[in-house]
């Protein structure tokens, strides 16, 4: 019983000895942790980098990349990409949840595959306008370099929804005479 007293007091008196050395630390030798990134907002695509480690030739630029990218503050995501192949474009809606520590971002989502998630790493420049993505690939040093900026969020269009082909009118048979 004497002990726990004891205990309790001594506890108090650390903590105020705790307290008032803090106060006592300079404020310009105080360590500040690095404030958070804030990448919430609406961006649209104007760039993707492909890295191929196992290739000898230079780093491919993906050409007609568009598409918005928005994340929102409750730490979900609706991506919309699309890449011009050829002469076709191709279109990549993906929809999930991120999450952030440091530079560091995790991508998780369902595709037709089941549950998958990709990781890499968030730049965001000192105006807040250019986000840079890179998202680590398969196999290992591949990656792929997403470059984004930030776009207002009027000025983001809603999904384009593009009704399913009708089915083809089942031929007419002729009539006999």
């Amino acid at each position: 019983m004497v002990f726990v007293r004891n205990a309790a007091l001594l506890l108090g008196l650390l903590s105020v000895a705790i307290g008032q050395a803090a106060a006592q630390v300079p404020t310009s030798t105080a360590v500040q942790a690095p404030a958070p990134l804030r990448l919430i907002g609406h961006y649209r695509y104007t760039g993707y980098t492909v890295f191929d480690a196992e290739s000898p030739n230079e780093p491919t630029a993906v050409r007609g990349v568009g598409g918005t990218l928005l994340l929102r503050p409750d730490g979900t995501y609706a991506k919309r990409l699309t890449l011009a192949l050829g002469t076709r474009t191709v279109s990549f809606s993906q929809d999930g949840t991120y999450a952030l520590a440091g530079d560091s971002i995790r991508f998780a989502f369902r595709d037709q595959k089941g549950p998958d998630v990709q990781r890499g790493t968030a730049r965001l420049d000192s105006t807040g306008r250019h986000l840079t993505l890179t998202i680590l690939g398969y196999p290992a040093g591949n990656q792929g370099v997403y470059e984004l900026e930030a776009a207002p969020a009027e000025a983001v269009a809603a999904p384009v929804v593009v009704p399913a082909p009708s089915p083809r009118p089942a031929p007419r048979k002729k009539r006999r005479r």
